[in-house]
């Protein structure tokens, strides 16, 4: 540990620092002066007093190789980062086929390239319980601007009505032709299945048409073949009988923006040997979906943009890890917005913040509460300020879990709006009618809060910005920290880096922080020069690791299970105060469904100390934690990896 200097060192080095301002002012004062104030402020939160009660931000000197557009980030159980671009908002990457991810260890800050096969772009990711990175979904398409469009274009359903047939197999470049001869071609082939006949039991027969959908492009340039309404089309090489059966149908094929692609693709990242795996195919394609972990390890996929850029419309599916395959689940039915931030509930429910990542209705699928996955009943949690602005939003379940309280932070209105508030609300859900009571405000109106639990079991507030995707320079170099036993907020020392859109932060192991990615549009105040994508890491040493020396665990069991008893070595377990795991971090969108941390019983005992495990598996997922102990002047040890079943 370094120690403090002493006052009066700490009053000569000040001395000679203010000298030295006063001879450079003398010399040059108009040039030199705020080089000066720069000297100064260096030196002030270089200071030992400083760090220990502001903390400390330092930047992370990365090889040029390794310098990705970071949108996904996850903590690995080998202490490790894994760090997602896929084409990484590049639509030059994208049609290169250049995806990319990295592992870095910020233990030795080493960067290894990992082979990505998919662009992993905006899609899900949720750690199962063996600690591999289940990711789902992601870019198939990217979007094309209105003013780009030269030919309408949009999805056709193709229905077949006549049971009993064949497959009906149409090759890409398959023509439509409406009643008034507007023709438009398909881009991807399609299989049609034959309609479905069933007899009832009063011996009533019932035909079930079969449908397929695919994206089709006019033949011709320009509006004179936009289509409004529904239209039938007949479709080239079907005649007689059964082009009565077999056409197209289309409800709107214009010149409008078309969205982002979802893909189907689903992944593991394995850290062992830091890895891809393949697994089944998700049953919709999704872009922009949240993957939230249930009870017995199983994770739901919810919401998202489909193969076509369009709204999925409530449908759900589940992944079950010991078939590695997804199976739509249509008990479970509800509308929400892209990146939905859903937290599992003890008793098995899910809880919805409210708080999303940008397309969707804007009325449909906004409304905190409480959501079923017995009966997909939706209880309303009431009372949040400013409801019509939680897109870009953060969320988080507060600490201890077993409080049941969740907090949501800043955010602004649907899609580009430039409204954005500083509201931040607490929900306590072990009430008997749940409702939502404000905060403390934060110090600016602020979009994309990064929001990240510290092992001392506080709550650290950084980032944003006050305008969509940082217009008008308004990226917000701010840093708080929240403390749930007195509901106040706390300024930090600020950081240097601004974070806005596709920005994360996440906890390492050693109790630092670290904060990557950001996108903003404009890299100017006056909005007139695009920005780029922010590749710089930077990283967060809290107050409390300048607080002397550290508690330690020195031994213990790695695998233990729910509603047992465990004892761990630790030197000065006298002094432990606290103990808790600590879910890592899978996060993208500032949107981090995976964080909670689990205050633990803890005694000493003779060498060590005894803490037991919560037996609720919705309190405590099975899979990887990291148990820490804080001391009583609430300096954390470095995290004790453990393995929850």
């Amino acid at each position: 540990m370094r120690v403090p200097p002493k006052r009066s060192e700490r009053l000569l080095r000040g001395s000679v620092i203010l000298l030295i301002v006063t001879v450079i002012a003398a010399v040059n004062l108009p040039t030199l002066t705020s080089a000066a104030v720069r000297a100064l402020h260096d030196y002030k939160i270089n200071s030992q007093g400083y760090k220990e009660r502001e903390g400390h931000w330092s930047t992370l000197n990365m090889p040029p190789g390794f310098k990705v557009n970071a949108v996904h980030a996850a903590l690995l159980y080998t202490g490790k980062v894994l760090i997602v671009a896929g084409s990484g908002n590049n639509a030059g990457d994208f049609k290169a086929g250049t995806f990319k991810s990295i592992v870095w260890n910020p233990r030795n800050n080493k960067f290894k390239l990992i082979h990505t096969p998919s662009d992993m772009f905006c899609g899900g990711h949720f750690f199962l319980p063996d600690g591999k990175l289940l990711i789902a979904g992601g870019t198939r398409r990217y979007e094309v601007l209105a003013n780009k469009i030269v030919r309408a274009a949009g999805v056709m359903t193709i229905q077949d009505q006549a049971p009993g047939g064949r497959d009906v197999h149409l090759p890409a470049g398959s023509e439509f032709t409406s009643p008034t001869g507007v023709a438009y071609r398909s881009i991807e082939a399609a299989t049609i299945k034959p309609a479905t006949k069933t007899v009832g039991a009063n011996g009533a027969t019932k035909v079930a048409a079969s449908s397929f959908e695919v994206w089709v492009e006019a033949v011709d340039k320009g509006h004179s073949s936009v289509i409004e309404g529904e239209t039938h089309f007949a479709i080239a090489g079907v005649h007689g009988v059964q082009a009565r059966n077999l056409f197209g149908l289309a409800a709107a094929l214009n010149m409008e923006k078309q969205q982002y692609w979802g893909n189907n693709k689903s992944y593991l990242f394995n850290p062992a040997n830091e890895t891809y795996e393949r697994v089944s195919n998700l049953n919709i394609a999704r872009w922009y979906p949240s993957l939230v972990g249930l009870k017995e390890g199983r994770v739901l996929a919810v919401s998202g943009l489909n193969q076509f850029g369009q709204m999925i419309q409530g449908q759900t599916e589940i992944y079950t890890p010991s078939s590695r395959k997804w199976t739509l689940e249509p008990r479970i039915h509800k509308i929400l917005p892209t990146y939905p931030a859903l937290f599992l509930m003890p008793d098995g429910n899910l809880f919805y913040s409210g708080s999303n990542a940008g397309y969707g209705s804007s009325r449909v699928g906004r409304t905190p509460g409480i959501w079923s996955m017995t009966n997909n009943s939706f209880k309303v949690v009431p009372g949040l300020q400013d409801p019509n602005e939680t897109e870009t939003s953060g969320s988080v379940l507060l600490p201890p879990a077993q409080a049941q309280k969740y907090m949501i932070a800043g955010g602004g209105g649907v899609g580009s709006s430039p409204q954005s508030t500083a509201r931040t609300a607490i929900a306590d859900l072990n009430e008997p009618e749940p409702h939502w009571k404000p905060g403390p405000k934060l110090a600016k109106p602020t979009r994309y809060p990064s929001m990240v639990i510290t092992p001392n079991g506080k709550l650290l507030i950084t980032g944003g910005s006050s305008g969509y995707r940082g217009e008008h320079d308004s990226d917000l170099l701010e840093c708080h920290v929240y403390e749930p036993s007195t509901n106040k907020l706390s300024a930090l020392a600020s950081p240097t880096i601004g974070r806005d859109y596709h920005s994360e932060a996440l906890l390492l192991p050693d109790g630092r922080i670290v904060t990557l990615g950001s996108n903003p549009l404009y890299a100017n105040k006056a909005d007139t020069i695009p920005g780029g994508f922010n590749k710089q890491i930077e990283i967060y040493s809290p107050p409390y690791l300048y607080h002397g020396t550290r508690p330690k665990i020195t031994g213990g069991p790695q695998q233990i299970e729910r509603g047992e008893t465990v004892d761990y070595k630790a030197p000065d377990s006298g002094e432990i105060e606290t103990a808790n795991l600590l879910r890592p971090s899978a996060v993208t969108h500032v949107t981090d469904l995976e964080q909670r941390s689990i205050a633990l019983y803890v005694t000493d005992v003779h060498g060590g100390i005894r803490v037991r495990i919560p037996s609720s598996e919705g309190l405590v997922p099975s899979g990887w934690y990291m148990l820490f102990v804080n001391n009583r002047e609430a300096t954390p040890s470095d995290a004790y990896w453990v393995h929850v079943s």
